[in-house]
């Protein structure tokens, strides 16, 4: 009997990692892909990321990833829970200029605003925080993808481990030393019970808000003289 690569791309054998049945993108993180169908991010399909809490690294994550995509290309975040960190993106060479920042009033909006975008075509990436989304919501935006070329990330809370998803792809993120732990829960593939480790490169330092210490102090005004003023 022919091994069921040969018969068609999306077949593959229950003990093995599916090859060749779509496009992907590099993780960027040998373990992460060694571990994912056709080495790497699927590209024209819903991948699921969920998190305890925002801001554990996910972002991180992705961004070996992001830097590989044509620089004319935009990388849409709908409905991030926080504004987009502009020293972070250039710390990781990429163009701040790439960002479009969608903020709808309304979930629906988001929803309708992500399908568009996986629609138009013409962005590289799309980002879109989902706190809460129904299953046929979560359908329409995958066939949508499917269409499409772009990395489309869906981040959701952890409890949507529960239920059902559409995603060929999901993974379970939570915070570890210099890093994260990654539970892949669904895959096209055998299961994967044991989580991998990733580390992080750290992110952008915080300006500090305080003068440096060896900054040289003005020269104190002599006796009945004023204090000369100091410029903004």
């Amino acid at each position: 009997m022919p091994s069921p690569e040969h018969i068609h791309p999306a077949v593959w054998r229950a003990t093995q990692l599916a090859r060749g049945a779509a496009r992907s993108l590099p993780t960027g993180h040998a373990a992460l892909s060694a571990e994912l169908p056709d080495g790497g991010w699927p590209l024209g399909s819903l991948i699921e990321l969920l998190t305890p809490q925002p801001g554990i690294g996910e972002i991180r994550l992705l961004r070996p990833a992001l830097a590989q995509l044509e620089t004319r290309r935009a990388i849409a975040l709908v409905q991030p829970p926080h504004a987009p960190h502009i020293a972070s993106w250039m710390s990781w060479r990429l163009d701040p200029r790439q960002l479009l920042w969608v903020a709808p009033e309304k979930p629906l909006d988001a929803l309708w605003a992500a399908e568009q975008i996986l629609k138009n075509g013409s962005c590289g990436a799309l980002l879109c925080w989902l706190p809460h989304v129904r299953p046929e919501s979560l359908r329409r935006l995958h066939l949508a993808a499917q269409a499409s070329d772009l990395l489309f990330v869906a981040l959701r809370p952890a409890s949507a481990a529960q239920n059902a998803t559409p995603a060929p792809l999901r993974l379970a993120l939570a915070p570890a030393a210099g890093g994260l732990s990654v539970h892949i829960l669904k895959r096209r593939g055998p299961v994967c019970d044991t989580p991998l480790y990733v580390g992080l490169e750290p992110g952008a330092l915080t300006p500090s808000r305080h003068a440096p210490l060896d900054r040289r102090l003005p020269a104190l005004p002599a006796a009945g003289r004023p204090a000369p003023a100091l410029a903004a």
